[in-house]
Order: structure tokens, then C-alpha cells, then sequence
């Protein structure tokens, strides 16, 4: 019985320090990813900005197959922009502490739907958010949650012709699951596994834009609340995201859609 006793505790000592070291290059990783993405962002404006300065400041001396060349080399550099944006967001959800707190997602959640809103006022979106919903949570890292979420949604909505967004809840054994359903694109549930993995796209550049990393950003950030996060969607019939955030069973499900915003 002592010998197994031993043999537990020597067990339990390997665990720890194979976790430590996991975690200590993890965190080197993270740091290094970091790092370079934050140091690629100087080189690319100063390309995007003289690519600029050529097509604005000598309209005339510059041909036009020149132009084309300026404008996909302007193109490919705000891609790349983007990519390395979200690469730091991806970083830094992963860094520093966890600050919970009473968070309002309805009202989070009408933060974003009103940003998205200034930035395509000719979008007329059927919008629905239901009132009440609370969780004691990181409220920066909630609202960059909800920013990817309800942005798919808004973005693989943008070809349908009655679009309509829901950010809602539903109580399971007590818990509070919180949603954001579209009637948007949809894809095919055998890729799901796909969805949550960084550079990870069910649909083409060519059809929607994005870099394929914010929906591993939003399940890194409900992982470290504890929680979970999953999808349901049919082609062409829309998708629908669910997550849960491991608050001590102070989440709070909304009890009615509040508001409807066109």
C-alpha cells in the first residue's frame, strides 16, 4: 500500500511539472507570437501609405496597369492588417487576468448591433436581443465575444433577403446558455469541427471576408470563463451559436426580446 502511495505522489509530482512546462512554452509562445505580429504591423502601414501617396499625389505619371499593381499591393496589405489584428486579439485574450464582474450582455449586445449599424446604415436587419441577460463576467472580454459572434452574423446575413439576428438565452438545468442565431448562410454541421481552430474557413475569400480567427478567439475566451461553446446551422438556413460562462450560478437568462431594431 506504501509503495503505491509512492508511486501516486511521484505521479502526481511528474503532472505538475509537465504542466508547468507546458504552460511556461505556451506562454513563450504566446509572447513571441505576439511580439512579431505587433512589429509586422509598422513595415505594412509604411507600405500601404506610400502605395497610397503614388495613386493620390502623381495621378497623372503614374500608368494605369502601375495603378492596378499600387491598389491589389494596397489591397493585400490591409489584408494582411487585419490578419495580424486579429492574430493580437487572439494573443491577447489569453493574457492577463480575469476581471469578473455583473455584466450586462443585452446591453453589450446592443453595443455592437449599434456599431454595426453606424458602419452600413443602408443594411435594414430584423435585430432582436433579449432584455435581462447578466453573467458575472470579464466585461471587455464578453463584449470582443459578442463583436465576433453578432459580426458573422451580420456579415453571413448580408445575402438574405429578409436578414434577422437573435442574441437570446435558454436555461439548461438551471444554467443560463446564451445564443446568437442568423438566417444567414449556414454550413454543413460534418465541418464543425473545423470552426473553433485559428485560419479555419467554412466559406471562401471570395464570398465573405474575414481571416478564419475570431471564432477561436470567442472560444478562448469562454474557455477561460469556465465555460463552453458549440454551433448548430444548416446550409442556407442559417447557424446558431451557444456558449455558457462558469460564473458561480449568478448568470441570469433574459426573459424577453426587448427590442427590435431594423
Amino acid at each position: 500500500e506504501q509503495e503505491i502511495l509512492r508511486l501516486n505522489t511521484e505521479l502526481e509530482q511528474r503532472v505538475k511539472e509537465r504542466t508547468a512546462q507546458l504552460e511556461y512554452t505556451n506562454g513563450e509562445l504566446e509572447a513571441f507570437c505576439y511580439s512579431v505580429s505587433h512589429d509586422l504591423r509598422a513595415p505594412l502601414r509604411a507600405i500601404d501609405g506610400f502605395s497610397q501617396a503614388l495613386l493620390e499625389d502623381f495621378p497623372k505619371d503614374v500608368p494605369e496597369e502601375a495603378r492596378r499593381y499600387l491598389s491589389r499591393i494596397r489591397s493585400s496589405t490591409q489584408r494582411m492588417g487585419q490578419l495580424i489584428e486579429d492574430l493580437l486579439n487572439l494573443s491577447r485574450v489569453s493574457r492577463g487576468g480575469l476581471e469578473r464582474r455583473d455584466a450586462d450582455i443585452s446591453e453589450l449586445a446592443r453595443q455592437v448591433v449599434t456599431e454595426l449599424q453606424t458602419r452600413e446604415p443602408q443594411r435594414k436587419v430584423d435585430i432582436s436581443i433579449w432584455d435581462g441577460m447578466r453573467a458575472n463576467a470579464d466585461s471587455r472580454l464578453l463584449r470582443a465575444a459578442l463583436e465576433n459572434l453578432i459580426g458573422n452574423a451580420w456579415k453571413f446575413s448580408s445575402k438574405t433577403d429578409k436578414p434577422r439576428i437573435e442574441i437570446g438565452s435558454l436555461s439548461d438545468d438551471g444554467r443560463a446558455v446564451f445564443y446568437v442565431r442568423d438566417n444567414g448562410a449556414g454550413f454543413d454541421m460534418a465541418y464543425a469541427n473545423k470552426l473553433f481552430g485559428a485560419f479555419q474557413r467554412l466559406h471562401s475569400g471570395n464570398e465573405y471576408q474575414g481571416t478564419g480567427i475570431g471564432l477561436a478567439t470567442v472560444q478562448r475566451i469562454v474557455h477561460r470563463h469556465g465555460g463552453r461553446i458549440w454551433a448548430d446551422a444548416k446550409p442556407g438556413k442559417g447557424a446558431a451559436f451557444y456558449f455558457t460562462l462558469e460564473s458561480d450560478g449568478v448568470e441570469k437568462a433574459g426573459r424577453d426580446m426587448a427590442e427590435a431594431q431594423a
